[in-house]
């Protein structure tokens, strides 16, 4: 499942909204207003596409016109027993939106869309889930540091994560479930123009380098 040079997911690919404390807050005063009607009770979910993985290195095109955001993830590859097995870096790029509770899927799954690593890492040399739960996932864009994630910070820790999405579907073994991405400061993710290389890396886990160049537009 790991050892083709260009590893891809097999299964589906599950990305979580309004998993870390910093967005969460900003999102809180506004979780009452219509449409939403409250807090989320369980977990707000959303699918990332096939088209949208892009390995290792890999260039992708910026659509004209659209401020593209970037966003460092943790993955968890479920095995064949239902559990996780492997763990991954990704980035999960998306066209800048405000409505991003109930976000459109043609903000998040356009062509490279999904970063991957050249290969997943077995939960077994990082010590487990709770070898995990002090992580700190860094993003630099050309080299310089624009955000760390902090696992420390999620919202629902990864079992419970896992325990909260059972209770409504089925990982099948060759699934992914991002645990979702930090904002900064302001509610935005890091953005990038032409020419940016972007690099996601965390201690013990395989880095995602992107290089991101402006969509060719025919005449």
């Amino acid at each position: 499942m790991i050892s083709h040079p260009y590893w891809a997911p097999r299964g589906t690919v599950y990305g979580t909204l309004l998993n870390f404390r910093g967005e969460w807050a900003l999102w809180q005063p506004r979780m009452d207003d219509k449409p939403y009607g409250g807090a989320p009770k369980a977990p707000v979910l959303y699918v990332k596409t096939a088209n949208t993985f892009a390995p290792h290195g890999a260039s992708v095109a910026l659509p004209p016109g659209e401020a593209i955001e970037v966003a460092a993830s943790l993955g968890l590859l479920i095995g064949d027993d239902g559990q996780p097995s492997h763990v991954l870096l990704v980035n999960d790029v998306s066209v800048a939106h405000d409505s991003y509770y109930r976000p459109a899927i043609k903000f998040r799954n356009r062509d490279g869309f999904l970063g991957l690593p050249l290969e997943p890492t077995p939960l077994s040399v990082l010590g487990g889930l709770d070898g995990l739960a002090g992580l700190e996932i860094e993003l630099r864009i050309h080299g310089v540091h624009k955000q760390t994630t902090a696992l420390r910070d999620l919202v629902r820790d990864m079992p419970t994560l896992l325990r909260d999405v059972a209770g409504f579907m089925t990982l099948r073994p060759g699934d992914v479930l991002l645990l979702g991405s930090e904002c900064l400061a302001d509610g935005s993710r890091p953005r990038v123009s032409d020419g940016d290389v972007v690099e996601i890396s965390a201690a013990g886990l395989k880095p995602v380098v992107q290089r991101f160049e402006a969509e060719e537009v025919s005449a």
